[in-house]
């Protein structure tokens, strides 16, 4: 994903069917779509996505099929990664404690969590 590159709102409704599906039509993302968006409107959007370098089309009949090329992961850090610094000012602190909090943690969550902040520690002792 380009540096600095970030998905608007629906740009992002549009990239989670392609991600969901592996690929699709404008008929069929329109149709992934839960709130009737029109076929032209998820056209035009497909078409901004591939000029930003985030999904690519083949022909296929009379159609383009859409391809994301951005993985659901560089999207996800990217867009969390703005929170952090908007939201919590760049603290992880105060992002985790929002995350947890409220939400009923499995015990194997809260380990594998731990590990991470462990690991975490770990490098910055190293830094």
């Amino acid at each position: 994903m380009a540096e600095g590159a970030a998905f608007t709102e629906r740009e992002l409704d549009i990239m989670s069917v392609l991600w969901r599906e592996g690929s699709a039509t404008v008929a069929e993302v329109r149709d992934g779509l839960s709130d009737g968006v029109v076929y032209t409107t998820v056209l035009k959007m497909l078409q901004i996505l591939e000029e930003k370098g985030m999904v690519r089309h083949e022909q296929e009949g009379r159609a383009y099929r859409y391809f994301p090329i951005v993985e659901p992961s560089e999207a996800a850090g990217h867009a969390l990664a703005r929170i952090v610094d908007k939201i919590f000012h760049g603290s992880a602190e105060l992002t985790l404690a929002r995350l947890v909090s409220g939400r009923k943690l499995q015990p194997d969550e809260v380990v594998r969590m731990k590990a991470l902040l462990d690991e975490a520690r770990s490098e910055g002792d190293e830094s």
